[in-house]
């Protein structure tokens, strides 16, 4: 709230000291993108990718929780500083991601050595199969007219109808 308040006032002075702020659009969505900006900070605009965790330890992810504490840190207020105690949260959480790591696959193989571990290996690999006959994410496929299709054999006929329609187009080059 205090942070508005101030901008506010900024944004008064900027235009003159008018009490009155203008109506139009641009200026509203220019105070709110600032005051967007001075709220929640600035990321670097990167999307999160899935990544394994199941050799994940206490300690990498106490590593990792202090380095994206680092990194809002530095997204809110990017000083030399804050740079620099990133890039080197940055550096050492690396190095001990690959060390956790490396000892997990060192157990892994040592275990699956034995005869439990190879119990293991086959109960994973069915669960994996049986992972990946599971739907995770629903796509439909409609037909030309925008209706989903629901049938396994409609499904069949469109995609059968968009690949024909695909190979048989006339190359726009070939014409010339």
């Amino acid at each position: 709230m205090v942070v508005c308040r101030v901008t506010l006032m900024k944004l008064r002075q900027a235009l003159g000291g008018q009490v009155v702020l203008p109506d139009d659009w641009e200026t509203t969505a220019e105070v709110i993108r600032e005051t967007g900006r001075q709220v929640l900070g600035v990321s670097s605009g990167r999307r999160k990718e899935d990544k394994e965790t199941w050799w994940w330890n206490e300690e990498v992810q106490d590593s990792i929780q202090r380095k994206r504490l680092a990194k809002k840190k530095l997204d809110m207020d990017r000083t030399e500083e804050n740079r620099q105690e990133y890039k080197e949260l940055q550096h050492r959480v690396k190095r001990e991601v690959s060390k956790a790591k490396q000892k997990a696959y060192d157990d892994l193989y040592t275990r699956l050595d034995t005869r439990e571990g190879q119990k293991d290996l086959y109960r994973l690999a069915r669960q994996r199969d049986r992972d990946g006959k599971d739907v995770q994410q629903v796509r439909v496929i409609k037909d030309r007219d925008g209706r989903v299709l629901t049938s396994e054999e409609s499904v069949q006929r469109r995609w059968k109808e968009y690949f024909e329609e695909l190979m048989n187009e006339e190359n726009e080059r070939e014409k010339k």
